[in-house]
C-alpha cells in the first residue's frame, strides 16, 4: 500500500509572518491524520522558519527547487545540503514552470534529483505536457523524456522518489485533466517505471497528481488506482481547501 502523500506547493506567495500562521493552521487542523504524508513548500525566505514551527509535527518540509552542485561560484542558487540545514526534508525539481520561465532541461532536472538525493532530501519529479503536446498526441512521448531525465542519475531510493504528473494546460487555469484523463497517464508513468526500475519499484513509487487541484475534485481524483495524492498549487495557500484535499487522499476501506 502505497501512503498517499499531498504537498502543497506556495509558490511565489506568502511572507513570513502569513507563511507562520498558515502552517500554524495546518498543524492543528491535521495533527490527528496519520494516513496520509502531508508537506508544504513554502518559498525560500519563509523555510527556517516554518521549519521551526514545524518541529513537534508530521507535517515535512520542501524547498521548491534545488541547484546541483554544493558550493562555488553559483549566485543565487542554493544547494540541496543548504535546504537540508535549514530543515528540509524534500524539494521539487523540474516544475513547468521552473522548465518555461527560467529554461530548465531534462538534463539539468537529472542533475538536480541527483544532488538532492546524494544529500538526503526527497525529491518530488515534476512531468507533464503542454496543451500543444497533448494536442498533437505527444503525452506519452513528453512525460517519457521527462521521467528519463529525471532517472538518468540511476534508480533512486523508493521512499525518496515521487513523481508528480502535472500537465501543464492544468496548472494555474481551473481547467483540470478528468479523472480518467489522470488515471491514463499515471498508469503509463507507471508502466514506464515498470520498464526502467523493474516490478516492486512501480509498485512502490508514489505518482501525485497537480494541476488545479481543489476540495471540489480532489475526491474524484485521488480514487484513481495510480493517483497517490496531489502537488497542490493555488488550493494550498487557503487551509480550508488544503485540509480538505488532505482528508479527499485518506485510503478508503477496501
Amino acid at each position: 500500500m502505497r501512503t498517499p502523500f499531498v504537498v502543497g506547493n506556495w509558490k511565489l506567495h506568502k511572507n513570513v509572518a502569513e507563511a507562520q500562521a498558515l502552517v500554524t493552521e495546518l498543524k492543528n487542523q491535521l495533527g490527528a491524520i496519520r494516513d496520509v504524508a502531508v508537506g508544504v513548500a513554502p518559498p525560500f525566505t519563509a523555510l527556517w522558519p516554518v521549519a521551526r514551527r514545524l518541529e513537534d509535527s508530521h507535517l515535512v518540509l520542501a524547498a521548491q527547487d534545488c541547484f546541483w552542485e554544493e558550493k562555488g561560484a553559483w549566485t543565487g542558487e542554493v544547494a540541496p545540503t543548504m535546504l537540508a540545514d535549514v530543515g528540509c526534508t524534500w524539494t521539487l525539481v523540474g516544475h513547468s514552470e521552473r522548465r518555461t520561465h527560467f529554461g530548465e532541461t531534462d538534463a539539468t532536472v537529472g542533475k538536480k534529483v541527483a544532488a538532492a538525493l546524494k544529500a538526503g532530501l526527497g525529491v518530488i519529479a515534476c512531468v507533464g505536457e503542454t496543451e500543444a503536446q497533448r494536442d498533437a498526441n505527444q503525452t506519452f512521448a513528453v512525460v517519457d523524456a521527462h521521467l528519463d531525465g529525471a532517472l538518468a542519475g540511476g534508480a533512486p531510493p523508493l521512499d525518496r522518489f515521487v513523481i508528480a504528473y502535472e500537465p501543464v494546460w492544468a496548472i494555474g487555469t481551473g481547467r483540470t485533466a478528468t479523472p480518467a484523463q489522470a488515471q491514463e497517464v499515471h498508469a503509463h508513468i507507471r508502466g514506464r517505471l515498470r520498464e526502467r526500475l523493474g516490478d516492486a519499484a512501480a509498485a512502490a513509487i508514489r505518482i501525485q497528481y497537480g494541476g488545479s487541484v481543489k476540495a471540489a475534485n480532489a475526491e474524484t481524483l485521488m480514487r484513481q488506482p495510480d493517483i497517490d495524492g496531489a502537488l497542490v498549487g493555488g488550493a494550498s495557500l487557503d487551509a480550508a481547501e488544503f485540509v480538505a484535499i488532505v482528508k479527499a487522499a485518506r485510503p478508503r476501506p477496501a
